[in-house]
């Protein structure tokens, strides 16, 4: 069995507004094998990409700061390292594809600068030995004429050709893992295949391990070893995948795979979770999913559950459905 690479323990981050703290990241732990593909699911605002921001040291403050808990990179605090440890880290042992490649990449720097500039600062190649490094990325990530691209602006580019740039960018120093926050949003069907075809393809070549941020449960079922399911910073459910699949256990995660369409069922009305995420602001000592949950207790309503393992050692559930001080109810 593959041993660890990363560890989140107990992680809080926080932000401070002119509405109160906000908790985004609320006591989450869990785990990433090395060769592991983790995808985190959950609606906007439940804390996905921050925690990935946290473990890259990438959190801006003020307003936000990480208060608590442990990152473990094989074995290293991440927390405790300086800015220059951490900058020597991040780009070669953990890289990251942003969200946006448009607003990620930069202007006024062609695609071969970008490239090289990892390169240059990590392997100390020389600026020959970076180029031909750069053009043999170009071709690895499915780019015709990569010495064209090379001396091109992102503008120049499509949306899913500056998305394999990203790629390419973060591939370039052989990451041990790889985060991916989103890395198909706003691509078209067939765009998007590519991609995930592409990052399936790294990950069997180079033994990466993924840790993949979406709230597309099409991709996590096409992608994922691993499922971690956050509500409101919190982690609520984590199982294997085809676990998760054929047995979800907490009523939010039952919602989301409800919710996703099924070409073969013809229904006249989509199912929607009721009810909105609560006020990050006011969250209470309570399960934050209680008032948009059909199964709601009284114990719901006035006391937070742990995450626990209940059908195998690989499953865990934060709902009071699954403990004996509810089901006592």
């Amino acid at each position: 069995m593959a041993k660890e690479l990363v560890e989140f323990r107990n992680l809080e981050t926080h932000f401070s507004t002119s509405a109160g703290t906000v908790k985004a990241v609320n006591d989450v732990s869990f785990s990433i094998r090395e060769g592991e593909t983790l995808c985190i699911v959950g609606e906007s605002g439940c804390g996905k990409s921050v925690t990935a921001m946290s473990l890259m040291q990438l959190i801006e403050s003020p307003p936000g700061k990480i208060v608590g808990g442990e990152i473990l990179f094989e074995g290293k605090d991440l927390l405790k390292l300086n800015k220059k440890e951490m900058s020597r880290l991040r780009g070669k042992e953990i890289a990251m594809i942003f969200q946006e490649p448009m607003s990620s990449l930069n202007p006024v720097f062609t695609i071969g600068k970008q490239i090289t500039e990892p390169l240059l600062y990590h392997l100390n190649m020389s600026q020959k030995e970076a180029k031909a490094r750069a053009i043999e990325l170009i071709t690895m990530v499915g780019i015709p004429r990569p010495e064209k691209i090379f001396d091109s602006y992102p503008h120049e580019l499509s949306g899913g050709m500056r998305q394999r740039i990203m790629i390419a960018i973060a591939l370039c120093c052989d990451p041990k893992l790889l985060i991916a926050d989103e890395p198909t949003t706003a691509l078209d069907v067939t765009i998007q295949a590519q991609i995930l075809d592409l990052m399936r393809d790294i990950k069997s070549k180079m033994n990466t391990a993924i840790m993949m941020i979406t709230h597309d449960l099409g991709v996590v079922a096409e992608m994922a070893d691993f499922v971690v399911v956050m509500y409101a910073g919190k982690v609520i459910e984590e199982a294997p995948v085809l676990e998760l699949f054929k047995d979800p256990q907490h009523p939010y995660t039952q919602g989301l795979l409800k919710a996703k369409p099924v070409l073969s069922q013809r229904k006249e009305r989509l199912y929607s979770i009721p009810g909105q995420v609560p006020n990050p602001v006011d969250l209470g000592d309570n399960c934050h999913f209680h008032d948009r949950c059909e199964f709601c207790m009284e114990i719901c309503k006035t006391k937070k559950p742990p995450l626990r393992t209940h059908a195998d050692a690989k499953h865990k559930t934060a709902c009071w459905l699954y403990e004996e001080e509810g089901k006592a109810q």
